[in-house]
């Protein structure tokens, strides 16, 4: 539990420094990521994100850079920049508005 409340501070404290590119997310992330298609963790939800954030945020950026499991490299997203990678996973990973 200490662990998913750690998740979702950070998640809270980063969230504030950059907005996703809604675009890119319609795009490339939310085919799998609203579905949950081939084990992509869902959009929002914390619970399943929270092993995935506790890897950091800098091994999920390069996981989407390589490529992870069924999530081809780049995540589809051939323009996103790291920083667009880290708002998209920040927006993936924190609770519903």
């Amino acid at each position: 539990m200490k662990k998913v409340v750690a998740a979702a501070l950070m998640l809270c404290a980063t969230s504030v420094v950059a907005q996703p590119d809604m675009d890119k997310y319609n795009k490339s992330c939310s085919v799998c990521h609203t579905t949950g298609a081939a084990n992509a963790p869902k959009t929002h939800d914390v619970e399943a994100w929270a092993p995935r954030m506790e890897k950091g945020m800098d091994a999920l950026v390069a996981s989407v850079t390589s490529g992870l499991n069924a999530m081809p490299p780049r995540g589809m997203c051939f323009d996103c920049t790291p920083e667009d990678y880290q708002a998209l996973i920040t927006f993936m990973s924190s609770p519903a508005e």
